[in-house]
């Protein structure tokens, strides 16, 4: 198991920029603004060929009563409990503040090692500051570094290095699936993941935007390895208020790009909305495997046609997107929450499936046989053979003797001929048609 180190601190002091930069990528949102990071942040991270879990954490607030910032020091907590060393973030350019010191007594009693970073010494000047400054904190040696600039980072790295066990051989061991849960703001996805994990990894409340970032868990089903991707809702372009919702979409984005499948959520008690239409459509686009997971079922009055007239209501919505899986589930009462993982993993082994081209031809062509692509132009067209070129998404060849004149009503008919026989259910497929 990789070692897990955590980044904590009081607000503002570049936490998330140090995150940042350990972890090689702008994981993390940076923000001039107090409690931007609210959830915990995972990432692997490496130096000298040694990888470690990283863990950001929001800014630790003592004895207020806001709702995010509660949550946020309940979150800070639970990183320090799960993590083997602490790195405790103070700020040189501002100096000791007393939150400093309410952390530093929260560390003590952890009884883990911890580093003490004075960041944004940016310069020489700034380094002296550090040990007047932050060692009676009574947390060893303050150790100047500038994580906006890298300065001193290098060498606390190689000493933090000391902290880890011996380096274990890696193993030939599969990738986990890497599953995003997407939808629209306040939908449940961040319920759904605490319901999957059995604890609160990430913060909930029924204010929408709660999330912004994207969160990594790893999660396991019968033996079965998974990455669990939570992401910020989209909204709307024009409900984007500001450069942090702005961030969160691209990140959300981005965990699209990243993720093999994706759970697209929607709230029952809303029904379907354009802009879940949209979410769907940028997962196909990504051409990533898709579930819709219609949430809060416990919340809609039933009877024995409830389901069936909502699922119908959906794929009337969905007309080109027939092939999706839809499955209803509560993530407040646990029902049905674990069989979205179980479609997932089916939808994933589907988009690594591969077709013998003699299956392909053998059972295509005879379809194309009983309903052969209609003149156009005067020209007769015909599909002569067939074969996979891909998969992670799965990629089919048609050779045709006029490929650019195939219809597109045609090719969904083909489309939906190979879904028949194949399966194929919740992955986008592509056709790429070619001269004989």
């Amino acid at each position: 198991m990789l070692p897990t180190v955590a980044i904590v601190g009081r607000p503002n002091v570049g936490k998330s920029t140090l995150f940042n930069r350990l972890a090689g990528e702008r994981r993390a949102i940076t923000e001039a603004t107090s409690g931007v990071t609210r959830d915990r942040h995972y990432t692997k991270a490496e130096w000298s060929g040694y990888e470690y879990n990283l863990i950001d954490t929001g800014g630790v607030v003592s004895g207020s009563h806001d709702i995010f910032e509660r949550a946020i020091k309940e979150q800070a907590e639970i990183a320090i409990d799960e993590a083997d060393v602490i790195l405790f973030v103070a700020d040189v350019a501002s100096g000791l503040h007393p939150l400093d010191s309410e952390v530093a007594q929260m560390l003590r009693k952890s009884g883990k090692p911890v580093f003490l970073l004075a960041n944004k010494a940016d310069n020489e000047k700034r380094e002296p500051l550090a040990a007047s400054e932050f060692y009676p904190l009574g947390l060893g040696e303050p150790i100047p570094i500038s994580a906006i600039n890298g300065r001193g980072v290098a060498d606390f790295l190689d000493e933090l290095l000391k902290k880890f066990p011996p380096k274990e051989e890696k193993g030939d061991e599969p990738e986990p699936l890497k599953l995003a849960i997407v939808g629209k703001p306040n939908v449940g996805k961040s319920s759904y993941l605490n319901a999957l994990l059995g604890q609160d990894r990430a913060i909930v409340t029924p204010i929408a935007g709660t999330t912004r970032d994207t969160l990594h868990s790893d999660y396991s089903y019968y033996g079965q390895k998974i990455t669990l991707i939570d992401t910020a809702g989209l909204r709307r372009k024009k409900y984007i208020s500001d450069s942090i919702e702005l961030y969160s979409t691209i990140r959300t984005m981005k965990a699209i790009e990243e993720c093999d499948v994706a759970l697209v959520m929607l709230d029952a008690t809303q029904g379907m909305e354009n802009q879940d239409a949209k979410i769907v459509n940028e997962v196909v686009d990504a051409r990533k495997g898709a579930v819709i997971v219609v949430n809060k079922w416990d919340a809609v009055e039933k009877d024995t046609m409830t389901s069936v007239n909502f699922e119908k209501q959906l794929r009337e919505t969905f007309r080109t997107l027939d092939y999706i899986p839809i499955v209803f589930i509560s993530a407040l009462t646990h029902l049905r929450h674990t069989k979205p993982i179980e479609i997932a993993l089916k939808v994933n082994a589907d988009r690594k499936k591969r077709i013998t081209t003699n299956e392909l031809n053998g059972v295509l062509l005879e379809e194309i046989s009983k309903t052969p692509p209609p003149g156009v132009r005067g020209h007769d067209l015909r599909i002569n053979y067939i074969t996979q070129v891909n998969t992670e998404p799965p990629v089919f060849a048609f050779f045709s003797n006029f490929p650019e004149e195939i219809p597109s009503a045609y090719k969904r008919f083909l489309e939906r001929a190979l879904r028949n026989h194949f399966g194929f259910e919740g992955v986008t497929v592509s056709f790429v048609f070619r001269k004989k």
